[in-house]
């Protein structure tokens, strides 16, 4: 009977190059992130879905009633056996503005991330009941 090549293996083989040029296209690294904003009283909370990243891998800023999350992964991943060696470089990119309805107190504002969970409190500017704005004293 004579030698057959698969022809599953060559069914594969396509698979593996669009896997690669989905990859190399660059549609595949940057993803936005999922929110929740809620107003709880006298603050913000932002959680947001961030699975696979470290904490050293996220970014957080909020400036004029907005707040940036940006998170970054780079990694590789190396395999050996008797005849191949596989060397995989992966980075993924997420970041999402989120527009908030009111002023916050930024230097106020904290995050914690746990289980690939993102949470930001983020308290509500006070509001003085007055006009007359801060009064600065001059020494």
């Amino acid at each position: 009977m004579p030698d057959r090549n698969n022809p599953f293996d060559e069914i594969e083989r396509l698979f593996d190059q669009l896997s690669r040029n989905f990859e190399s296209s660059g549609m595949s690294r940057l993803r936005d992130i999922s929110i929740d904003l809620e107003e709880r009283g006298d603050e913000f909370v932002v959680t947001a879905d961030l699975p696979g990243y470290e904490t050293e891998d996220i970014d957080l800023s909020v400036r004029d009633r907005q707040l940036t999350i940006r998170a970054e992964h780079a990694d590789t991943a190396e395999e050996r056996d008797d005849a191949y060696l596989r060397r995989e470089r992966t980075r993924r990119s997420a970041s999402r503005t989120v527009h908030l309805p009111e002023a916050v107190e930024e230097e106020a504002s904290d995050a914690s991330y746990r289980h690939g969970v993102l949470t930001v409190r983020l308290p509500k500017q006070r509001r003085s009941d007055d006009d007359e704005g801060h009064r600065i004293d001059i020494e």
